[in-house]
């Protein structure tokens, strides 16, 4: 799996915490949730951590929703 990239965070004043990923708003933490990430994100791989808060991470299992039976792409309605 590829490493999450991209993403950066700003602390503003009021404790808020603006994650963005690419320069695009990805999420917003507040209170006792933007004291937990900002803790997490200093102890560990910033990338993975704001992947991870912000959804933005593959979870594996890509390949396989595609080859789904029920799944609309042409790719499955032509075998």
């Amino acid at each position: 799996m590829a490493r999450p990239f991209g993403f950066s965070y700003a602390q503003h004043g009021d404790g808020s915490v603006v994650i963005t990923h690419r320069g695009r708003a990805a999420g917003t933490l507040r209170g006792a949730r933007a004291e937990k990430f900002l803790a997490e994100v200093e102890s560990g791989d910033a990338q993975l951590v704001m992947a991870r808060w912000t959804g933005a991470y593959k979870f594996g299992n890509e390949r396989t929703a595609r080859n789904h039976p029920r799944t609309d792409s042409p790719k499955v309605r032509e075998r």
